[in-house]
């Protein structure tokens, strides 16, 4: 199989760039769940490379140290307070569309994860929140080189691989008028698991019309939206994810974990935060600018920013380290997943304290014993 696909077996990252570079529609993306495999189909196949040649694991990656470093968040609260964090994303693509550019980004929508793009200050609503799943960004890089052909900027916010495929694809031609923000990734897993997770509620991912993997308590607009478990307590979605269970294979190799960064801006939470405690209840963004394009979006962005202390970030983001660490209970999830075709199960037998705490937590919650705790679960519509 290894010379049938684009790049070494199992490492393919889910980019997606090969699809959108062959011209004879060749390539398949094989979900395999515990790893991807861009498939070539020789019948198809005229032999042009353009698939190895975009493909990031065949070529140097260039990346850069940060030359700012900041934590802030967004001055207008009501846009903080619905923000997964700080509010940056919203705040960087608001300056960004008020100058007349154009933002691209990830939303859920029919039941997919896939890549949209905004030009008002109204549709980069639907890009709000963080989606702890692999996306789909098929497509994307040809709609914004065509964006970049006819004299339009592009802001592109996404993964550190996903950046990564859109300036291989859009060349150094077009380099001036691309910017490029990623996000801290501790890895991904594949959509198929967090289909799994709903189909074992009876409820079709293709029926929920939003869904949200982190809420804050004071986040009153997500009322409507229902708890996959009591509020406070973690569901065994976000459990899975929050201990590294089930990325796919090539997240625990990724080359883009670190504190060199391959985009003009990369931010993400800032954890261990030296301000306000209050502050930090209300979300905090960790803001590292790689490229002067970045200092200047980011100097034209409506947010409150603050230095902060290299090392306190580095120790306090572990991806701004290395790769997440693969380890036996991340093997035992993928025996007990291939064995029980069951997230719940393979999420308890691979964590059965931490599954059982979160538990004990939801009832000592619903009897209002203990106060409202942590902010990653999941809520759907």
């Amino acid at each position: 199989m290894a010379s049938n696909t684009v790049c070494k077996e199992n490492m393919c990252v889910g980019c997606m760039a090969c699809l959108d570079v062959c011209p004879k529609g060749a390539i398949q993306i094989v979900d395999a769940i515990q790893e991807y495999n861009a498939v070539i189909n020789q019948d198809k196949c005229i032999h042009c490379d353009l698939c190895h040649k975009s493909c990031q694991n065949n070529r140097t990656i260039n990346k850069q140290s940060p030359i700012l470093w900041m934590q802030g968040w967004i001055r207008d609260e009501k846009l903080r307070i619905k923000s997964s964090s700080g509010g940056a994303a919203r705040a960087l693509s608001e300056a960004f569309i008020t100058r007349g550019g154009i933002v691209y980004s990830c939303l859920f929508r029919n039941g997919k994860f896939t890549f949209e793009s905004a030009n008002s200050l109204e549709k980069i609503a639907q890009f709000t929140g963080s989606k702890y799943v692999k996306s789909n960004p098929t497509g994307v890089y040809k709609r914004i080189k065509k964006d970049i052909t006819e004299g339009n900027k592009v802001l592109f916010i996404g993964l550190p691989c996903q950046v990564s495929a859109v300036k291989e694809l859009v060349g150094e031609g077009g380099s001036g008028s691309l910017y490029t923000v990623d996000l801290i990734c501790h890895g991904t897993p594949s959509s198929k698991l967090l289909e799994n997770y709903f189909n074992h509620r009876k409820i079709k991912l293709n029926d929920i019309q939003e869904i949200a993997f982190r809420y804050k308590e004071s986040n009153k607009d997500s009322n409507h939206l229902k708890s996959m478990v009591t509020p406070g307590a973690v569901d065994k979605y976000s459990l899975g994810f929050l201990c590294g269970l089930d990325y796919t294979e090539c997240c625990y190799d990724c080359k883009y974990a670190g504190k060199e960064r391959v985009s003009d801006i990369t931010i993400g939470d800032s954890w261990n935060s030296d301000l306000d405690n209050e502050e930090q209840k209300k979300g905090i963004s960790l803001i590292l600018c790689q490229t002067d394009k970045g200092v200047q979006l980011l100097q034209s962005a409506d947010m409150n920013l603050f230095p902060v202390d290299l090392e306190r970030a580095i120790a306090a983001n572990a991806q701004l380290r290395g790769p997440s660490q693969k380890g036996v209970r991340h093997d035992k999830f993928y025996k007990t997943f291939r064995k029980t075709g069951n997230i719940n199960k393979a999420v308890f037998r691979s964590l059965p304290k931490k599954c059982m705490m979160q538990k004990i937590k939801g009832l000592l919650l619903k009897m209002k014993i203990c106060r409202y705790g942590g902010l990653l679960h999941i809520y759907y519509q």
